[in-house]
Parts: C-alpha cells; sequence; structure tokens
C-alpha cells in the first residue's frame, strides 16, 4: 500500500533509493550529507559540483553510487590539454567494404548515464563549454547531426578548492547549469580510523545494483509531483529575490557583501531541491524545513561575493546564513 497522498509504486521508488545510499555507505565511510544531498539532486534530475581537497572519496562515491544504480558510468579527466572532441567524439575516416570511404562519428565519454568530470577547473573553457553544453541541452552535435545523450544523464563534477594554479575557474553562468555545490569535508577522528581499517584489508566485493534507470526516470517524475504550495512557492521566490543586492528587501549584509545574486533557476533548483526531501523523506508535501534543507547547496555557488567580502572574510556560506535568518518561513505554512 502506498502512503497516502502517493500514487501505487512511489513507496517502491523510495525504499529502492534508501536501499542505494545504504549501499554506498558500506562502501564510503561517513560523508552521509554528501551522499544524500548527491542522490537528492539525481531525484531532482540535476547535476552536482563536488568541492573538496583529493582524497576524501568524492571519486570512490560517485563510482558506488553508480554502480548501486545499474548506470554506465564514465570518469573524464580534466587536464589543460583537453579539448573538446575528447569529451563530446569525434569523427574518423573508415575504410568498408570495396574500398568506400565514409566518416563514422565514434561517441566520447559523455554518452553515458554518469559522467564524472574530474578536476573540471583544470580543463580550458572551451572544454568546459562543451561538456555543460551537454549538461543543459543533454545532446551533442557533431557534423550537423544532434544526437540525444543516454536517459537519465547526470554530471557529477569534482573541483579542488585550495588549487589556484593552471585552472580555469567555472564563470558563474556556467555554475549556474549546477542543481547544487555540495561541500566534502574531512572526516572525523573515528571516521578516519574506520577508512583506515576498511581500505588497507581486503577489497570490498562488488555492489549489487539495486535500482535501474529506468526505476530512476520514474522517480524523478515523482518528484515534480509532489504537491508544492503557493504559499512555499513564494517563500522560495522571496529568498532568491533577497539574495539580490538592490532588492530593497535584502538583509543589510547582503546589501554591503554581494557583487551579483541568485538567478531564476536557483528558485526552480530550490523547488526541485525540496520535492526531492520531501519524497525521500517520507513526506507528502512539501514543507519549509525541505527548502531550508536545500538552501546552502542551490545558493552558495549562485552567490559572488564582492571585493569588500574577501577582503572582511565574509563567504557565500555566512551571506546564505544571513539570508535564511532574515527571511521567516509563511506563517500559515508547517514548519515540517
Amino acid at each position: 500500500m502506498s502512503a497516502p497522498g502517493r500514487p501505487d509504486g512511489v513507496e517502491t521508488l523510495v525504499a529502492a533509493m534508501a536501499r542505494v545510499r545504504a549501499a554506498v555507505a558500506q562502501r564510503v565511510v561517513g560523508q552521509e550529507r554528501v551522499v544524500e544531498e548527491v542522490l537528492l539532486a539525481m531525484a531532482a534530475g540535476g547535476h552536482a559540483l563536488l568541492v573538496g581537497v583529493p582524497g576524501l572519496a568524492k571519486t570512490l562515491l560517485v563510482r558506488s553510487v553508480a554502480e548501486a544504480m545499474a548506470l554506465p558510468f564514465r570518469r573524464i579527466q580534466f587536464t589543460p590539454d583537453l579539448v573538446p572532441s575528447d569529451i563530446t567524439g569525434t569523427e574518423i575516416l573508415d575504410e568498408g567494404a570495396g574500398g568506400v570511404r565514409a566518416f563514422r562519428f565514434v561517441q566520447g565519454p559523455v554518452f553515458a548515464n554518469i559522467v564524472l568530470a574530474d578536476e573540471i577547473n583544470r580543463a580550458p573553457p572551451r572544454t568546459q563549454a562543451a561538456l555543460l553544453e551537454a549538461m543543459q541541452e543533454r545532446s551533442v552535435t557533431a557534423a550537423g547531426t544532434t544526437m540525444a545523450l543516454p536517459a537519465p544523464f547526470f554530471v557529477l563534477a569534482t573541483q579542488n578548492p585550495i588549487e589556484q594554479e593552471g585552472t580555469y575557474p567555472l564563470p558563474e553562468a556556467q555554475l549556474d547549469r549546477f542543481l547544487f555545490e555540495i561541500r566534502v569535508g574531512y572526516p572525523s577522528e573515528a571516521e578516519e580510523v574506520a577508512i583506515l581499517r576498511s581500505t588497507t584489508g581486503r577489497e570490498a566485493p562488488p555492489m549489487a545494483a539495486v535500482l535501474d534507470g529506468a526505476a530512476l526516470i520514474a522517480l524523478q517524475r515523482a518528484v515534480r509531483d509532489v504537491p508544492c504550495s503557493d504559499l512555499l512557492l513564494e517563500y522560495a521566490a522571496r529568498l532568491v529575490r533577497r539574495s539580490r543586492p538592490e532588492d530593497p528587501a535584502a538583509p543589510p549584509l547582503v546589501r554591503q557583501y554581494v557583487r551579483w545574486g541568485a538567478g531564476p533557476r536557483a528558485g526552480q533548483a530550490l523547488v526541485l531541491g525540496a520535492k526531492a526531501a520531501a519524497l525521500l523523506g517520507g513526506r507528502a508535501a512539501v514543507s519549509p524545513a525541505d527548502l531550508r534543507r536545500v538552501l546552502r547547496p542551490v545558493l552558495r555557488h549562485r552567490i559572488l561575493p564582492n571585493f569588500a567580502a574577501e577582503g572582511d572574510g565574509i563567504t557565500a556560506e555566512a551571506l546564505v546564513d544571513a539570508l535564511e535568518a532574515h527571511v521567516p518561513p509563511p506563517a500559515g505554512a508547517s514548519l515540517g
């Protein structure tokens, strides 16, 4: 039986997603919040940018998610000499039967369900743009032919925040294509001991897949069907609009320290992320708590601090916190 207000089959999909999370937790020690946010982004149908120093199991996490979902996975190591065709594919001249020559397109690694773009900021802008176009359009055009990418399609990119030499940071307009920016932090001491125990013994057995592409697409449809009241849509819009320094109702910290605020795509990401949080959390409708749950991963890469903020040590995270404190949830909505 489905929960009240949910169509038949949705509970099965939600339970399968919970099994994916449990399976990944057996392979990746700690990082529960990171795993949750990756799965929320995928349930909402969006891409995610994972930001953290090397060695925090970002690649292992993405590979484990793909394995638990039985989805084709490709990893692209971004380097300064990478060109767009290394990602999208290229045409080669084939000689067929009878000596007839013809061009044939060889698909690049972007033709997969889950693409890990490792250290995306190490590639030059043209190469980044090729991937980000594929993210937005979910297709690749070559030699005048447009080819659809497989569905579902996710780009999970990583970025190292401490290395600046030899990098090409993504412009804000390109960052906006990522539904979430997920911060990956250091493990606790107990988690680090568990990592040493699990990674210096026998290799872990292969992971059994618990979800396939068709089920994930069905889950994405179910996410979009989760109700979100007009009161909460207005709340989401206010949160986004108050991030813009020219808004007269913006908090003082935003007016003082923000160069550019979030655009309308942030509101879409906020509502979709909240719907995913509600569905996977077993709730029949979006609550203010669901919107607040995804506020940081949605806004932290869409708010651009100005030079004064850098000088005073004010981060985008602090600005999001000020925004949340300044904009109260609607009086008529349940806090969740």
